[in-house]
């Protein structure tokens, strides 16, 4: 059923309506009286959880014999954003993911994060879904802040991600989606994947089996599961080794996101396409797993090229 969990009048007698499908067995079948919320869509030029949103309410749809309760979709909480290929939210120069919890008598996008808090709050789990931006590539990882790690970590575990990434209280932004449902007792699970503007299906398709792991968890899925992948855990940050342009100019990568390195080991090659000329050599400094790597090619002196996770640990 598609519901507007918010709407506000826009000029030239236009409407921006947020909207979700709740997806529900017939009444003798809810026999789960528990709720996951898919949300994506906050950053309009992330769209890796476009396709999970589909491949969800799709495998529901083949099989509605195996839901029990309640699944909430909401494919786009910045529509404009979506509509634009714009990171915030248009004309305002605003990211959404800076105005939670909102304000329900604050201006437009106040009241229209207010409005999303209080249809979200009460889930019993949320899957905040992120992509990176357009010039790095991630593997499939979930972000967790210390402050919420004991919490978080048992599903975050069941999600088929391959790394767990948890963040010390000092890079807690209190004014994100996750943090605001956190702290009124709604866990909710960041998920960043791939590159912006771009849908990696392998990805999609990865996380979607670990929604129904957990969905299957949670008591809401009594259908068959794919077996989840054992992710990487890392909690302390000297375990992110950084890599940084050493020179301007055009990076060719030559490793891929998730290989393993040796120190030495080529990531990738700094050239000048106007003199044919090589520049600059990026190698990892440390062994270890690279799970960020850059993907679009111009590059400015300090540009993040590659992030390095040297150990973790093995759940």
């Amino acid at each position: 059923m598609i519901q507007t969990i918010a709407k506000t009048n826009m000029p030239v007698d236009e409407v921006l309506r947020i909207r979700k499908n709740r997806i529900q067995p017939d009444s003798d079948r809810l026999t789960c009286p528990k709720r996951i919320s898919i949300v994506t869509g906050i950053h309009g030029d992330e769209l890796e959880g476009q396709y999970v949103c589909y491949e969800v309410s799709r495998r529901i749809e083949e099989h509605p014999e195996y839901l029990k309760g309640t699944v909430d979709i909401y494919p786009a909480l910045n529509p404009f954003g979506i509509d634009s290929v714009t990171r915030g939210i248009p004309a305002f120069d605003l990211d959404m993911n800076r105005i939670f919890p909102g304000n329900s008598d604050g201006d437009m996008n106040e009241y229209l994060a207010s409005e999303i808090i209080r249809d979200l709050k009460g889930s019993d789990l949320c899957l905040d879904i992120h992509a990176s931006n357009i010039y790095l590539t991630e593997i499939p990882q979930i972000r967790i802040n210390e402050l919420h790690e004991e919490w978080l970590m048992p599903w975050a575990k069941l999600a088929n991600v391959d790394f767990i990434w948890v963040h010390g209280t000092s890079t807690v932004l209190e004014s994100t989606l996750a943090f605001s449902l956190n702290s009124r007792n709604t866990p909710t699970l960041v998920v960043e994947m791939g590159v912006g503007m771009r849908i990696t299906r392998e990805y999609g398709i990865q996380l979607t089996d670990g929604i129904f792991r957990l969905m299957k968890e949670m008591g809401i899925w009594d259908g068959p599961v794919e077996e989840v992948r054992t992710p990487v855990i890392s909690r302390d940050p000297e375990d992110v080794t950084f890599l940084n342009a050493p020179v301007s100019g055009i990076f060719i990568k030559t490793r891929s996101h998730g290989s393993m390195l040796k120190e030495g080991d080529e990531i990738g090659q700094i050239v000048d396409p106007l003199r044919g000329t090589l520049i600059g050599r990026v190698t990892a400094p440390v062994d270890g797993w690279l799970f960020t790597v850059r993907e679009y090619p111009v590059v400015d002196e300090g540009s993040l090229i590659a992030r390095i996770l040297r150990k973790g640990e093995k759940s």
